[in-house]
């Protein structure tokens, strides 16, 4: 009975770290007003006659966290892109200095800051209620193990302080990103 036991506890444990998985990974597309080069990543620009994406006939770095600095593999590319740029409507002014262009990334708003934070919230309460699925999921599993009443109840506090854990681990990752959002 303790190795059924174990295996419930084992993939409650992994259910419930694919939660937290999904959760960072969503948490890395909201974006908290510094400049990062996935920024871009929706930007096509024609070369020689068909639609390639910026990344793949340039160099996208970031020389701070308000500045990408784009430095095309071919300097006639230069009016293209920025074209491409403006065309993609994120809310960028391209420039360009000869060699690149220069994009300054405006500061966040503090309202979009506001519904930035809702949205990381959102995404977190999404990722506490499926580890509270994958409680309930184990507590189903042990039920069906026909257990003595004080093998179970000990099974079920074990996955509840299992469950207790993961909550406040996602509580703590919102916590970083929102005061990464947040700050000015």
């Amino acid at each position: 009975m303790n190795e059924d036991l174990d295996f419930i506890h084992d993939s409650a444990k992994e259910a419930m770290q694919e939660a937290i998985r999904h959760l960072e990974k969503q948490l890395v597309n909201i974006r908290a007003g510094k400049a990062n080069p996935a920024m871009l990543s929706s930007v096509m620009v024609e070369y020689y006659g068909s639609m390639t994406p910026l990344n793949q006939v340039s160099n996208i770095n970031t020389p701070d966290a308000r500045t990408l600095s784009i430095q095309p593999f071919e300097k006639n590319l230069i009016p293209e892109i920025e074209k491409s740029i403006l065309n993609a409507n994120l809310g960028f002014n391209p420039m360009n200095n000869g060699d690149n262009v220069i994009i300054n990334v405006p500061p966040l708003t503090e309202e979009r800051r506001k519904d930035l934070a809702k949205q990381a919230k959102s995404l977190a309460e999404d990722a506490k209620v499926a580890v509270r699925n994958d409680r309930r999921n184990a507590n189903d599993e042990i039920k069906k193990l026909n257990l003595s009443e004080d093998l179970q109840k000990n099974a079920e506090i074990d996955i509840q302080e299992l469950t207790d854990a993961y909550i406040k681990k996602i509580d703590e990752i919102f916590a970083v990103k929102e005061k990464e959002i947040m700050t000015v």
